[in-house]
């Protein structure tokens, strides 16, 4: 990937394309890219931050691993999603596991030389913050899950997490495709893949979604928000 693919990778992002043209030249100058193998682990829970990523290519998993030794996954990452922010800002350790569900080419800003951008311009933390703030308002979303919402409005919230529905317009999900398995579905929701289908079946019937070799696209943005609220 040139310089100027980066630079379009960058002003891409809504939270980056904010930025003086300066900074996000600095940005690109700072960035370098990182392969993984299918289900090489990037970072465990509780590890020292190294940098900020984004996703080129492939697909990362989030997740923790429970009291009982289960896999409990938060979400996936595609293309073009950003991650890893919080541990930059606080200066404490990695919140969850993130592996590799497939070979991914990554994006990665270095701890070290990001902190150093932020100390010569302070004025960019209020940009930053912003970004933190979205986070926080998704997670209070993902636990209002469990204050009794049913599975369908656990999944239709779920796939409003994947679409970066959470904290953007209905505008900005409306046609938004989803790369996923109802196998991966049914692990985020705590459910069986056959549970998983039908909701889905049921969705596509009410013309929310379509679906088609593991991919989801979503028709009808504001009737899945709705959903994701019973």
């Amino acid at each position: 990937m040139d310089r100027q693919q980066l630079e379009t990778l960058f002003k891409r992002n809504n939270w980056f394309s904010q930025l003086p043209e300066t900074v996000i030249n600095s940005l690109v100058g700072m960035s370098r890219l990182r392969m993984l193998p299918k289900g090489q682990q990037l970072h465990a829970k509780g590890d020292v931050a190294d940098g900020l990523y984004c996703v080129l290519d492939g697909k990362i998993r989030v997740s923790n691993v429970n009291s009982h030794g289960k896999e409990m996954v938060l979400t996936w990452l595609d293309d073009g999603n950003w991650f890893g922010e919080i541990s930059l800002f606080d200066g404490l350790p990695r919140t969850h596991d993130a592996h590799a569900e497939q070979a991914t080419t990554l994006l990665m800003l270095p701890n070290q030389t990001f902190q150093k951008l932020l100390l010569s311009q302070p004025s960019l933390y209020p940009h930053f913050v912003r970004l933190l703030c979205q986070r926080i308002r998704a997670t209070f979303s993902l636990l209002d899950e469990t204050g009794g919402l049913s599975l369908q409005g656990q999944l239709a919230k779920r796939l409003l997490l994947l679409a970066g529905g959470l904290t953007n317009s209905e505008q900005a999900i409306q046609g938004a495709t989803i790369s996923i398995s109802q196998e991966s579905l049914a692990h985020m929701i705590n459910s069986s893949r056959q549970t998983v289908n039908k909701i889905l079946n049921q969705l596509k019937s009410q013309q929310v979604i379509s679906s088609a070799y593991g991919k989801i696209k979503i028709l009808d943005s504001a009737e899945l928000i709705q959903l994701s609220e019973i």
